[in-house]
């Protein structure tokens, strides 16, 4: 009979009883419902961002689960769903050992591409740490996940065999980089495939050094089946069957996106869904079935080309881009003025921003006619170098591409941001650095209009927050942002060209810009995108269409300074709006009337609805993206938007236009009785700018509300800004404030009431 001692026992009983819990992990845990939803919901949002969503079913599961009555069933039903798709098990213990074994999913991967999945962590320490990957198999991804170093060494043909993954948790927003110290969560582990066929790898967890449990337990070994990926060639025709470059966005029948977010380097894009491809070009997909939709921008229809893929077909496809409009046959030509090459997403990779063939291809993929790449704080230094003063040598006939600057992350930033187009010099004068440029937007707006610039402000509605939706109001914002907060000011000093709309929400932007025109000012509005920060989706979300006999990017902005143009999200159209047969932007945009009487207003209008309307936009807060957009003007169930004609910032007249995409002729009649403003929207989602009726003579002082207004927000704005404006320099500032003061209560006096 074999001998045990007292301590060899007591060893066995602990053995035994850790292999009891160890057996126990792939079960259901227990774990608080309210804070798991939220970690999970989370995980959802993310898996959703980076284009490798739950399957519609799951998701289906995980509400049903969230609805039921129990909460210890619910926790573990959503348990149980998230499941199948676990690779790896990681159970913390109360001494911070970390032991793997193998989940339920199935390990299957894409040659060239990335697959998601889950892993599952027990944190019986409710631990804090990162939760760190780690693989013979890997390149140096996995070692920088837990913030090392990869250790200097000469690779041999064995090693670069071996390495033909990389593993890397995704630990970015909106997941946290850090366990929440929950008892079960999940996280997200990220696994790219060189190779196709058959290859395993040892895969590791630890969270900290000396975490890792011993007898080989905190590793596991997962044979993966991977799939080939195959090259397809596009054939891509615009509308007059002529090669040229579309917007694609490729998902499989899960909802996964190809090529994978997460891996992708320029100029793809890892923030958007889509990729842009030229005539000839090739993507890479593996077996399985696609849906592949394309378009060339907010002009065009957008189609769905659905196909298999196998080791036999297709080799090529072709694709046909099918206008609904083409603004260009009427003479207006589209453009975004705020566009980035560095900055916001652009921000991670690379760090410097992208390169001018990268952001040509964003241009040209939504037949954007003028882009405007402005340089900015961000790599400020090293994106300067493509600022030349003239039109970009990568642009093509009637695509240009421009860099000119926003004046962002400087030290007048907090007054408003500022576009400054068509500029001869980039630095301001006697500077080197960013940190010596002026402290407030004036002496900027007048050294860009000094060199010939066209300057306004950019996302004007940041900092003028209302709690209304009426056009004109009389809130008072805060006046704390970086929209077109000290253009109040600016304005009576002659400084400004424009103030930008379309990529912040419509009454914010468009009230300060309705009340400085009642005022008698005359700036105009252009549309812009921000993009990649406010919108990081696609430029050309924000256009100005500018009419032109001839495209050039000078008489491009010449035209936004004249006001020659509307705005548009891309998907309404204002053309030819004229007054008494003056349209906007010729003859000074305006008209003289010699008594009180009736003019006539017409304009060729178009918009695209589909049929039925969209359920995202329902009751959705004109505060929420997109700001601008034709489905938010859908009246009702109908496929019908309302054109408003507008006089001092009042709707006086609606007709409702059927939004097929057909152009059609329409006409208003209305009496003018004072000096006054004219313009057409379809609101939020195109806005003309404005023709001028000047009745007798007399200067438009449209609302004496509307002046009072003006001078209160000078005030409101210099309570914000004067503290932030250096004080050498604040002196300036307070007289053109007070120049500004003055000029408004001018303006109340000649106003009627």
């Amino acid at each position: 009979m074999p001998f045990f001692s007292p301590r060899s026992i007591r060893c066995l009983f602990a053995c035994f009883a850790a292999c009891l819990v160890w057996s126990s992990v792939g079960a259901a845990q227990s774990v608080p419902l309210q804070p798991f939803a939220q970690q999970v919901r989370r995980l959802e949002d993310a898996l959703n961002y980076i284009g490798q969503p739950l399957p519609a079913g799951d998701h289906a599961e995980i509400n049903s689960a969230l609805a039921a009555a129990d909460e210890t069933q619910a926790a573990a039903r959503i348990q149980e769903v998230l499941d199948r798709h676990v690779l790896a098990e990681v159970e913390i213990n109360a001494e911070s050992r970390v032991k793997v074994r193998p989940g339920k999913a199935k390990p299957e991967l894409v040659e060239g591409g990335t697959r998601m999945f889950l892993v599952k962590v027990l944190n019986g320490a409710g631990v804090t740490a990162p939760l760190a990957v780690e693989s013979p198999n890997s390149g140096p991804t996995s070692l920088r996940s837990r913030g090392e170093k990869e250790p200097e060494m000469e690779l041999t043909q064995t090693d670069v065999k071996e390495r033909w993954a990389n593993l890397e948790m995704f630990n970015g927003p909106p997941m946290a980089e850090r366990l929440s110290g929950l008892a079960v969560e999940y996280q997200i582990l990220q696994v790219y495939s060189r190779d196709r066929g058959q290859r395993s790898a040892k895969i590791a967890f630890n969270v900290g050094q000396g975490t890792q449990d011993i007898g080989f337990r905190n590793d596991i070994l997962v044979l993966f089946n991977i799939g080939a990926a195959r090259p397809i060639k596009f054939h891509v025709k615009d509308e007059n069957g002529q090669p040229t470059i579309a917007s694609f966005t490729i998902k499989d029948l899960q909802g996964r996106i190809y090529p994978n977010l997460s891996k992708r380097l320029a100029p793809d894009f890892p923030f958007q869904p889509q990729v842009y491809r030229a005539d000839g070009e090739e993507v890479r997909l593996p077996d399985g079935y696609y849906s592949i939709a394309y378009d060339g921008g907010p002009e065009f229809y957008t189609r769905t080309k659905e196909l298999p893929v196998t080791e036999s077909a297709p080799k090529e496809l072709s694709f046909q881009l099918q206008r609904w409009i083409d603004p260009s046959k009427w003479g207006w030509w589209s453009g975004d003025h705020h566009v980035h090459a560095s900055g916001c997403s652009h921000y991670k990779n690379p760090t410097e921003g992208v390169l001018p063939q990268d952001m040509i291809r964003q241009i040209l993929g939504e037949n954007l006619n003028i882009g405007a790449v402005l340089t900015w704080g961000p790599s400020w230094y090293y994106q300067k170098q493509f600022f030349s003063s003239q039109d970009n040598e990568l642009s093509k006939k009637e695509r240009l591409m421009h860099y000119d600057v926003e004046v962002s992350g400087f030290p007048s930033s907090h007054a408003g941001h500022l576009v400054l187009l068509g500029l001869n010099e980039d630095d301001y004068p006697g500077t080197t650095r960013v940190d010596e440029w002026p402290s407030w937007d004036l002496p900027v707006l007048q050294w860009g209009r000094k060199q010939g610039g066209i300057v306004g402000f950019s996302h004007s509605g940041w900092g003028l927050e209302v709690r209304t939706d009426e056009l004109p109001n009389y809130e008072m914002p805060g006046f704390d942002g970086i929209g077109a907060n000290e253009y109040v000011v600016d304005v009576t000093h002659d400084a400004v060209d424009f103030i930008s709309t379309v990529d912040t929400p419509s009454v914010w932007e468009l009230n300060i810009w309705y009340h400085t025109l009642n005022a008698g000012f005359r700036t105009r509005v252009s549309g812009e995108t921000d993009f990649p920060c406010i919108y990081d989706d696609k430029v050309g979300l924000g256009r100005s269409y500018i009419k032109l006999d001839k495209l050039s990017y000078r008489g491009w902005i010449e035209g936004v300074k004249a006001g020659r143009c509307y705005v548009s999200e891309g998907k309404s159209h204002l053309m030819d709006f004229a007054v008494n047969g003056v349209e906007v932007g010729t003859q000074n945009s305006e008209i003289q009337l010699d008594s009180p009487q009736k003019v006539r207003v017409t304009a060729k209008v178009a918009a695209f609805l589909d049929n039925y309307p969209d359920p995202n936009f329902h009751n959705l807060g004109y505060e929420k993206k997109p700001y601008w957009d034709v489905e938010r003007a859908r009246i009702a169930e109908t496929r019908e938007v309302p054109v408003e004609l507008v006089v001092n910032g009042e709707s006086v007249a609606t007709k409702n236009l059927l939004a097929d995409g057909q152009v059609r002729e329409m006409t208003f009649d209305v009496a003018i009785e004072k000096s006054s403003w004219i313009a057409l929207r379809i609101l939020p989602s195109s806005h003309t700018n404005p023709v001028f009726a000047v009745v007798g003579g007399k200067p438009i002082r449209a609302s004496r509300r509307s002046a009072e207004w003006c001078l209160a927000a000078v005030n409101q704005c210099w309570s914000q800004k004067a503290p932030r404006i250096r004080e050498s320099e604040r002196e300036a500032a307070r007289k053109a404030y007070d120049h500004a003061r003055e000029v408004y209560r001018k303006r109340i006096a000649e106003s009627g009431m």
